[in-house]
């Protein structure tokens, strides 16, 4: 959400939520968001807690042309998204990477911990297949082609979460390509400066990977 916020010049002021601290589960944080998670949108008395709501809300209010009126793009744009949301992140993110980083997603027992990884790590390669042949494909920059959209913003975000167990998606090379293209966007730094000193923490350490 910051990076498509930054690149679309949106105001909007941050409240950092440390999330190593627990500070999501405080009585203050979960009046506005009972979910206890991030990120949650403030504008007045109206608040979003979903993260793919919140980019389409912020779209529509600034006129983004990264989410287009047209019936038929936006539609492609939101199938997008859904992929991510429906199929994609529960294997890569909640199967594969967060019970290796988080004691609270690890499962009880280490033999279901070990095949529950190995499990999703499979799922995860399946999905990964299909974005880079059949979602990005051989000659698009991004994901509805060549022009950024709401779901690459969206998108980058969960693919780089494999980034923290040490994947590096050389056998897909569509996906190394339109994560280049993201990576140089100009704000992009500035929102990953915490990603990559979490990521440079667990250098070193032995996960499974893609």
């Amino acid at each position: 959400m910051q990076l498509f916020a930054l690149e679309q010049a949106i105001p909007l002021e941050y409240i950092v939520v440390d999330l190593f601290t627990g500070a999501q589960h405080a009585a203050e944080y979960t009046k506005i968001n009972p979910n206890a998670l991030v990120p949650v949108l403030v504008n007045a008395d109206f608040i979003l807690t979903e993260s793919a709501a919140i980019l389409k809300y912020l779209a529509d209010q600034f006129n983004s042309p990264a989410y287009p009126k047209e019936l038929k793009a936006r539609a492609r744009i939101n199938e997008r998204i859904d992929w991510f949301n429906s199929n994609f992140y529960k294997d890569i993110g909640y199967g594969l990477v967060y019970p290796q980083l988080f004691a609270h997603h690890a499962r009880p027992d280490a033999v279901v911990q070990q095949g529950s990884i190995e499990w999703a790590q499979s799922k995860a390669k399946a999905w990964l297949a299909i974005l880079n042949t059949n979602l990005i494909g051989d000659k698009n920059a991004y994901l509805c082609g060549d022009q950024i959209t709401l779901c690459d913003y969206f998108g980058i975000e969960l693919v780089l979460l494999g980034e923290l167990v040490g994947s590096e998606y050389e056998a897909y090379p569509n996906i190394k390509r339109w994560m280049t293209n993201m990576k140089q966007l100009k704000s992009w730094t500035q929102v990953h400066t915490a990603f990559d000193g979490f990521a440079a923490s667990l250098k070193g350490k032995t996960f499974i990977r893609i």
